[in-house]
């Protein structure tokens, strides 16, 4: 552990420091759940992603104490980081892999970022008795530290990740302040359970929908659903859908492992599950789904692309996922981002997230805020 006191001054017991811890469990969870009370993707699940095992990152945590108590905390992650990952497809993407062919290091910054690149969106965690009029000095102390941290650890660019939008006023003065550039993330898509009946749900949606929606439900009768706490004897076979799922999708930054997947169901017992969705003996998709009894949150939806589609798949799944949330009293379902036409088809509201980036060189900086939009990933219109 690494600490900063915040003042010029000799440190007092009372007085804020800045950590950064190698480990959450450095931190302990009941420390962690107080600022992050209202986070469905809680110590357990960070704790799951640190020990995950996936390549290519490297895990720290900051926190601000004062008085022996953790009053700010938020996660941070160090990685190569190659600044053409969230470009579309087309002749840009396609010249810069060529470069990148002959100069591997081709756009290429070590990043420290704030956040997780396993989690759903960004948030700083405050304790509930710090007043809101503080929160603003603690978060500029810890953004201070981060940046002396990206340092220590040679990293160039500095970064948060998937910040909700309209960003809260505690962020914003600080980031303003130490100019930070932003640019448009992935929205989060999210659907209120504020109906009784899956009926009551379809009578919501339009009438070419909701033909759709009941077309595509009679293939039911062909699916076997299993709601399970375990992957069993099942885990290679869901790696296989996961991969396969992966290799289709535009957007590749983290590659998860079979221990993130065991992980979180192991270490949110309770709090999650796994849907599989078989035809005859066949496994042909699996949905991760994690919870807090308030919000459900869909994690990775993996499904063999050639023979899941026939079976609309995707769609037993939200099916699958509503009811679910209705059976047990869960008043959100969170479907993540990407895809979001059939989210938003079927009723969803989206979320804008924003990144925020500072290259510690002043002239990189000013060259990077003019190519922002080109590596922007909002969708949220």
């Amino acid at each position: 552990m690494f600490q900063l006191s915040l003042n010029d001054s000799p440190a007092s017991a009372r007085d804020p420091v800045a950590e950064v811890h190698f480990s959450i469990r450095a931190i302990g969870r009941d420390a962690w759940n107080a600022c992050f009370h209202d986070q469905v993707e809680d110590y357990d699940c960070l704790l799951a992603i640190e020990e995950a095992g996936i390549a290519g990152f490297e895990w720290r945590y900051i926190t601000v104490v004062e008085d022996g108590r953790v009053n700010a905390a938020m996660p941070a992650f160090l990685c190569p980081y190659a600044l053409d990952t969230t470009l579309e497809e087309g002749a840009l993407r396609r010249m810069v892999r060529r470069i990148r062919q002959r100069f591997p290091g081709f756009l290429t910054l070590r990043l420290a970022c704030l956040g997780s690149p396993c989690t759903e969106t960004g948030a700083v965690g405050f304790h509930p008795d710090v007043p809101p009029a503080r929160r603003d000095v603690l978060f500029a102390e810890l953004l201070s530290f981060f940046e002396q941290l990206a340092a220590t650890e040679d990293c160039a660019l500095m970064g948060l990740k998937d910040i909700p939008q309209p960003i809260a006023p505690a962020l914003d003065g600080p980031l303003s302040a130490r100019r930070y550039a932003m640019i448009g993330g992935l929205p989060t898509a999210w659907l209120d359970i504020d109906f009784k009946t899956i009926d009551e749900y379809l009578a919501r949606l339009s009438s070419g929908t909701r033909k759709d929606m009941r077309r595509k439900l009679k293939s039911f009768g062909e699916v076997r659903v299993e709601i399970r706490t375990d992957f069993g004897d099942f885990l290679p076979e869901v790696m296989r859908l996961y991969h396969d799922t992966r290799n289709r999708s535009e957007w590749q930054f983290e590659e998860l492992t079979a221990g993130y997947f065991e992980g979180i169901l192991s270490r949110m017992e309770g709090r999650s599950f796994c849907a599989f969705y078989f035809v005859e003996d066949r496994l042909l998709a699996a949905n991760l789904i994690v919870h807090d009894g308030r919000v459900a949150i869909d994690k990775f939806f993996c499904m063999d692309g050639e023979e899941g589609r026939p079976y609309n798949l995707y769609f037993l799944s939200w099916f699958t996922n509503l009811r679910y949330c209705l059976e047990h009293g869960i008043g959100r379902y969170q479907s993540g981002q990407a895809y979001y036409e059939n989210k938003v088809r079927l009723g969803s509201t989206l979320t804008a997230n924003a990144m925020f980036f500072r290259h510690r060189n002043p002239v990189l900086q000013k060259i990077l805020r003019l190519a922002s939009p080109l590596f922007s990933t909002d969708e949220a219109d």
